[in-house]
């Protein structure tokens, strides 16, 4: 029997074929999708004081990543890296505030209020003027173990640049990329 020129060809190619449907599958298994929590805080007015820290209190946030995950066809276990791609803040009452009362804010998460897992989230050094939403920069770090609750605690320090003569409503907005396994 003769092996053709095109036989000889598919012969040679058929481990690469193979190989790369193996890797196919395994590329199948892993998916990537959004988590997008929501949530609302009050900042208490307060006096300026140079260069003084704001107060806010510890936020306790109810994820939608275990309904997202199950939407996805996959669970918390299955999680294998996530990453926040946004954390914006904006003003919601009283309508004529705006962020001009901080300097700098930093936000922290933590898998409960205790905070023995606190990590830096978010941060936005220099607070631009007159803005009624604010987007701050993520880190790159990994929050797998923080989303694999039903929820988690965000913790701000911020630095005033004014007085906040009211009580202000604020709401963050947070977006996160998971990449997962399915089951």
């Amino acid at each position: 029997m003769r092996i053709t020129p095109v036989k000889k060809s598919f012969l040679l190619l058929l481990p690469f074929l193979l190989l790369g449907a193996i890797g196919c599958k395994k590329i199948l298994s892993l998916i990537s999708f959004k988590v997008n929590d929501s949530s609302s805080f009050t900042i208490p007015g307060t006096p300026f004081i140079t260069g003084a820290s704001l107060n806010i209190p510890v936020l306790t946030v109810k994820t939608t990543a275990q309904n997202t995950y199950k939407n996805n066809n996959t669970s918390a276990a299955y999680v294998q890296d996530v990453t926040l791609d946004a954390l914006t803040l904006t003003v919601t009452n009283p309508s004529t505030q705006n962020f001009d009362f901080l300097k700098s804010i930093s936000i922290y998460i933590a898998t409960d209020a205790a905070g023995s897992n606190k990590i830096l989230l978010a941060s936005l050094p220099s607070v631009p003027t007159g803005q009624t939403s604010i987007s701050l920069t993520p880190t790159s770090s990994k929050l797998d173990m923080y989303l694999k609750n039903d929820s988690y605690t965000l913790t701000t320090t911020a630095e005033l640049a004014q007085t906040l003569r009211q009580n202000t409503d604020v709401r963050a907005d947070s977006r996160f990329t998971v990449h997962a396994s399915l089951p």
